[in-house]
């Protein structure tokens, strides 16, 4: 049988369901893609560029930008987890040093992960509003969170 999560073991029938943050999902979807993109911006370098820098260095930096930009998913809740994503964000923009084309690529991906952690903040604002209202409502109207009436 499977490990169960904590989350897992503590849930009991009747539990609301807790959110999750749009803003963590919206910046790990933006990391996720851009280890896609350099995944194979690395590949391109590594066809272009091999006869004057080491093959060895460029797969080696390449594939390791793509499995940090993959890690730094799981650290997104974590309160420097987006200061982290900002730094990467620089290092994706840096790349353009190898290939001149990611300079767009880089700043491209920064547009998208400064709307995406704007845009999540929004969300996840109005979400909280809009459970407090709620919860307020169920209060006045003798209902328990489970949305059945007392």
């Amino acid at each position: 049988m499977a490990k169960l999560t904590k989350a897992q073991r503590e849930w009991r029938p009747g539990m609301p369901k807790q959110r999750r943050s749009t803003k963590v999902m919206f910046a790990s979807t933006v990391l996720l893609l851009e280890a896609f993109v350099a995944f194979f911006a690395t590949l391109a370098v590594f066809g272009l560029k091999r006869g004057e820098v080491p093959p060895a260095l460029i797969l080696s930096f390449g594939i390791a930008l793509s499995v940090v930009l993959v890690l730094a998913c799981a650290v997104l809740s974590k309160p420097w987890g987006i200061g982290t994503g900002w730094a990467l964000q620089l290092v994706l923009v840096l790349t353009g040093i190898a290939e001149p084309t990611m300079f767009v690529v880089g700043v491209l991906f920064a547009a998208c992960w400064w709307y995406g952690i704007r845009a999540g903040m929004r969300i996840d604002r109005e979400n909280a509003q809009r459970d407090r209202e709620q919860a307020e409502w169920n209060a006045a109207h003798g209902e328990d969170p489970t949305g059945q009436s007392a």
